[in-house]
């Protein structure tokens, strides 16, 4: 006798068929689920706030300069000689430098792990035991900037200085000493800190946020005053003479914050000098000049190399060419003052 089969009527093949088709539908999704979900959680793939950003660089800047406060006061300084520019300049080390990199640089990581952070500094010892932030974004912020952007963190590249003019600061020259923190996003600056730990003065600004800091009334575009570095007075004399004239206001300060700052609507006693145009004539690292930047182009100012180059910030730390920072005159004028560097001849 034959086995017997099993017959299916017409109506059992569909629904036969569609609880097949359901069961692979709910795998699928719940799989290509997953690996969305596994996608999202990948570092430098979240997204962060830029006001947040903001607030957090003033809180590193502030805290940082706390610290070069601190070791000032309690003379406890130690400079040393780190290393030499490509100029052949001394470059000096005190524990200021590394007390406030320590402070800066590690609550900006603990806080966003995955953004890549350069400071001009490096651990060199134990490193302190850091008060986390409270990602509460100040009143300030909020009342100026109402409105914000959302970055990948890994399209984020944070640039601080923990000390600006540690030369002014190993002599005492406390007017021209900076803490600084940029932010820039695909190699853009978008935020700028600088903070003067002894003038209790903070200026930042976010490009296409806003600002609590702002242009002065008028420029003088024809005979500018132009700020210099004082550690390259000859160089940079005489090549702003030749851009603007032998009789050219020069000033010389130390300190790429400063200098920016001169450039800018800030009362005397926080930023005793003012200038129409900064030049610098040598090569110089990013660290220095990312939150300049940043605060220049979020007040409508630029800030290029003597070509007229902008700069990239992504990852490379020397920033060749020089630089020209102006605002409220027209940038394209003054680049086309400017002669070739090898034709001006050190004074």
């Amino acid at each position: 006798m034959a086995p017997m089969g099993i017959r299916l009527s017409p109506l059992g093949v569909a629904v036969f068929a569609l609880l097949t088709v359901g069961v692979l539908y709910h795998f699928y999704s719940g799989f290509l689920a997953g690996k969305i979900a596994i996608f999202r959680k990948m570092p430098g793939s979240d997204r962060i706030d830029l006001r947040e950003m903001l607030a957090l660089s003033v809180e590193a800047a502030v805290r940082g300069g706390e610290e070069v406060k601190r070791v000032m006061e309690e003379g406890e300084l130690h400079g040393k000689i780190k290393g030499k520019t490509k100029e052949g300049a001394d470059e000096i080390l005190t524990n200021g430098d590394l007390q406030s990199h320590q402070k800066m640089y590690h609550l900006i990581k603990n806080t966003f792990p995955s953004i890549q952070v350069y400071s001009e500094e490096h651990d060199t010892g134990n490193v302190p035991e850091i008060v986390p932030w409270d990602h509460v974004i100040p009143k300030e912020i909020l009342d100026k900037i109402t409105t914000t952007e959302e970055a990948f963190s890994d399209s984020i590249t944070v640039w601080i200085d923990p000390l600006d003019a540690t030369q002014e600061y190993s002599e005492k020259l406390l007017q021209y000493v900076t803490t600084m923190v940029c932010v820039a996003v695909n190699g853009k600056p978008i935020i700028g800190v600088i903070h003067k730990p002894f003038a209790d003065f903070t200026a930042w600004a976010m490009v296409h946020g806003g600002s609590n800091v702002s242009l002065r009334k008028s420029y003088n575009e024809n005979n500018p005053k132009v700020i210099i570095s004082r550690s390259h007075t000859g160089t940079g004399k005489a090549f702003a003479q030749k851009a603007f004239g032998n009789d050219t206001d020069i000033r010389e300060a130390g300190g790429a914050g400063y200098k920016v700052l001169s450039l800018l609507n800030i009362a005397d006693e926080k930023q005793p000098d003012h200038a129409d145009v900064y030049l610098h004539v040598t090569n110089i690292k990013k660290w220095d000049i990312c939150a300049g930047n940043a605060v220049l182009e979020a007040l409508g100012g630029q800030m290029t190399t003597l070509q007229g180059n902008t700069i990239d910030y992504t990852n490379s730390e020397l920033n060749e060419g020089g630089i020209l920072a102006s605002i409220g005159v027209s940038h394209k004028i003054l680049l086309d003052k400017m002669p070739d560097l090898k034709s001006v001849k050190t004074q």
